[in-house]
């Protein structure tokens, strides 16, 4: 060989990264919900620099129906890990069921954050691309934008009911982390109980690390998305998780079905203490 020939890749495609996957693809048939309802009153995003690039976080705001009383506040949030987009698939079927019966979300304003971790999505990643596990990093004075505009929405709306949506690699089964107001767990029972039909619970005594009753977590890792701490009258906290190695269909059905269970379940409460 001369020693002066320049050596090249005959496939040059092998050393090429992978292509990124699309966010707004993703969200394309929340978009066409978005675009034909009139409930829907606000899409505008968060948006934050990324290695020269502007990234974005999406945020839809849903109005429901007047209520009989004070607006009841929702944030749902998915895809905080990158490699779990079933939570933001499922909230457009969640939406569009809404959108059928409408008394379900009578008195609610939904504020809807589909895609927390839009890097860790385009690269297929559980960590964000400055390699971060998001759901770490909450209430820790954290230096990353997309932690810092989360924190932000939460503290600026607070919100009665703070729900967020997971798929673990690791269940064979439906479970739930609960936190947050007294009333979390009477929340959690009839929604996992829905969500059975579509998929089985996890009944291990013990999941991720946590001791479980029945599928319910009541302790979990630090820094992860929720409330701002130590608050006197916390809101309803719900980490909703599937079996990731289920069918894809059957975690979107059970997403939906646990979320409208939840909505039903707290104006029911709500309206039992109104009375006490």
């Amino acid at each position: 060989m001369d020693m002066n020939t320049t050596l090249t890749n005959p496939n040059p495609t092998l050393s090429q990264s992978p292509p990124r996957r699309d966010v707004c693809r993703l969200l394309t048939a929340l978009d066409q919900i978005a675009e034909a309802s009139p409930r829907f009153i606000s899409r505008s995003p968060g948006r934050f620099a990324n290695d020269g690039t502007v990234e974005t976080l999406p945020r839809y705001v849903y109005l429901g129906p007047k209520g009989g009383g004070d607006t009841i506040r929702i944030g749902i949030f998915a895809t905080i890990h990158g490699d779990e987009p079933e939570g933001a698939l499922a909230l457009a079927r969640f939406f569009g069921e809404l959108e059928k019966n409408l008394e379900i979300v009578k008195g609610y304003a939904l504020f809807i954050y589909p895609v927390c971790n839009p890097t860790g999505f385009e690269d297929n990643t559980r960590h964000s691309r400055a390699g971060k596990d998001l759901n770490r990093e909450f209430w820790r004075e954290s230096v990353e934008p997309e932690v810092r505009w989360l924190e932000s929405e939460i503290w600026t709306h607070a919100f009665d009911g703070i729900i967020t949506l997971h798929s673990d690699d690791t269940s064979d089964g439906l479970y739930a982390f609960a936190s947050g107001a007294v009333l979390t767990e009477h929340l959690i029972e009839p929604a996992l109980r829905e969500a059975e039909e579509f998929l089985p619970r996890n009944r291990r005594h013990v999941i991720d690390g946590f001791n479980a009753r029945h599928g319910i977590v009541t302790d979990c890792y630090q820094g992860v998305l929720k409330s701002i701490p130590d608050l006197a009258r916390p809101p309803f906290e719900i980490t909703l998780e599937t079996p990731q190695k289920a069918s894809l269909h059957r975690q979107v059905e059970a997403f939906n079905a646990a979320l409208q269970t939840i909505l039903v379940e707290y104006r029911y409460l709500q309206a039992i203490a109104q009375n006490i």
